[in-house]
């Protein structure tokens, strides 16, 4: 058997859902109701997946916001009462909105126990802010948090507090819960060195095998590792009925991805992000515990859905203490700016050129010529007319600061190279760049994509020269080594890592600017 980490296991009984008797001779259905990315969406959102405001919402133009997840939720437990439904998330609570920055999800941890959840992932933004704030969480939470490829025995904080396995009975039947979280977390947020990863495919290997060691004839995996890698996991793990997945806020039904995906005869399916849906999965097994069929559809939480009145009226509360801040007008925009993740994570977008050229702006009298960002690092949109500092703190949550540094030609290259390496997988760690313009074709090796780099040189341009020493700025997410940019944190020098606010550096850009004319200057070309 493949080497192991030591997860706890977990047996229960779920209080939460609608139980139905077990016949032997009938088949068995089971609904699986599932989130995944609300990325602390508390409030309701906007068609630009940024909170939505007062306005917008009398006049029926938002979606989601957690007292809609509860309502429909609840609806659905109702309509299927008597029979077999359970509720799962597949990771990302944390970070997006200032309800997180204030609360660090102590609000999830709330809603998502008023809610009746009966098993979550654990996702990459739950390490944002360390092992002790995931711990903190977990401690807040009646429903448990299962990761079955890491190893937490070497962290304080976690360990014995994450599960290997869940296993839920529903309606008399045992339903087995796997999960597995990307094991490039150690570049996207901060698990810190104490938590080990082991391969995702593995790992669930493992468990399913224990699993159906243990008599569990029905299995769902509910990993956080996107799309792609869902679809490699139900079809590299045996036993698995369904993935029931999170991670690269893929959209499904109309519009997007099949709902479900078959990968053979397995169902991939996902609810996209922001509290935007809820998936509805409906699996019938047979008297085997093999499954028969698999159908559902991922439900829109518009306005046609009430939001819960109690939950809308807790929310309501939670929110004053942050409202002065967040509704204050920082400057106007003549339009959109673009800040899409479909778009800044492959592209050269507005959004991108936006925090870049406000990152320059601010360090350019200190001899820096480059600004380097990640299109991971923009979280939403920002649409015509007055941008509040709310709108500002959704689209840069992470609460990063501007780091400057001189770095060789070379490793700029480098740079690039990785900002690049992973776009087939819509990765964030995309390069939105200013004082800097480059080529990259994507049909090409990762390692060997990128042409044509130049960097202004006094009012001209210049070809990068790899042996030139330049000044850049990044956050210090990416110059301490995130999403790959490690050459960041090993080859530059003089470092400073402890600027100010890359949003209030960003409000500072617009309000300067205002009305701030969103575009692209062709910074980036794709062959």
């Amino acid at each position: 058997m493949t080497a192991r980490f030591f997860a706890p296991r977990l047996l229960l009984g779920t209080a939460a859902i609608a139980l139905s008797a077990g016949s032997a001779e009938a088949d068995y259905t089971l609904h699986v109701l599932h989130t995944n990315d609300l990325h602390s969406r508390i409030e309701s959102i906007n068609k630009y997946d940024s909170t939505c405001s007062a306005e917008d919402e009398t006049e029926g133009n938002c979606f989601g916001g957690i007292a809609r997840v509860a309502a429909e939720v609840a609806k659905l437990r109702a309509d299927l009462a008597g029979e077999n439904v359970i509720l799962l998330d597949a990771g990302d609570q944390f970070q997006g909105s200032m309800f997180y920055t204030t609360y660090k999800g102590k609000d999830s941890a709330e809603f998502m126990t008023a809610i009746g959840y009966d098993a979550m992932a654990v996702g990459n933004h739950e390490f944002d802010d360390g092992p002790g704030a995931l711990a903190a969480f977990i401690g807040a939470v009646p429903f448990p948090l299962v990761s079955g490829n890491l190893d937490v025995s070497r962290a304080p904080e976690l360990n014995g507090k994450l599960h290997g396995t869940v296993v839920l009975t529903v309606g008399g039947e045992k339903i087995g819960i796997v999960s597995a979280l990307a094991t490039d977390t150690v570049e996207t947020s901060s698990p810190g060195p104490n938590v080990v990863f082991q391969d995702e495919i593995e790992s669930l290997k493992a468990d399913v095998a224990e699993l159906e060691a243990e008599g569990v004839t029905k299995i769902i995996a509910l990993p956080h590792t996107g799309f792609l890698k869902d679809q490699q996991i139900a079809a590299a793990v045996p036993g698995l009925d369904a993935v029931v997945g999170g991670h690269s806020h893929t959209l499904f039904g109309p519009g997007g991805a099949d709902y479900p995906t078959m990968v053979g005869g397995v169902p991939v399916v996902s609810a996209y992000a922001y509290s935007k849906f809820l998936g509805h999965l409906v699996l019938t097994f047979d008297d085997d515990g093999s499954l028969k069929s698999a159908t559902g559809a991922p439900i829109l939480l518009d306005a046609s859905v009430a939001p819960d009145p109690a939950i809308a009226a807790r929310v309501a509360e939670l929110a004053k203490p942050i409202a002065a801040v967040r509704e204050k007008v920082v400057a106007e925009s003549a339009g959109e700016i673009n800040g899409a993740r479909e778009v800044c994570r492959q592209q050269e977008c507005a959004m991108g050129d936006l925090v870049a050229d406000a990152m320059l702006d601010r360090v350019m009298e200190q001899g820096i010529t480059i600004a380097i960002a990640n299109g991971g690092g923009l979280r939403a949109s920002i649409d015509a007319g007055p941008v509040t500092m709310g709108e500002v703190y959704t689209v840069l949550p992470f609460q990063n600061t501007l780091s400057t540094f001189d770095a060789k030609g070379s490793v700029i290259l480098a740079a690039l190279e990785n900002g690049v390496s992973q776009i087939e997988e819509g990765a964030g760690r995309f390069p939105q760049v200013a004082g800097l313009k480059f080529t990259f074709d994507p049909s090409a090796a990762p390692g060997a994509r990128v042409s044509d780099v130049i960097v202004m040189a006094g009012e001209d341009w210049a070809p990068l020269d790899p042996e030139g020493t330049y000044g850049v700025v990044t956050n210090n997410f990416m110059r301490a080594g995130g999403d790959g940019y490690k050459m960041f944190a090993t080859e530059g020098t003089n470092a400073y890592d402890f600027g100010p606010d890359l949003a209030d550096v960003t409000a500072e850009y617009l309000a300067a600017h205002s009305p701030y004319q969103p575009m692209t200057h062709g910074r980036i070309t794709r062959k």
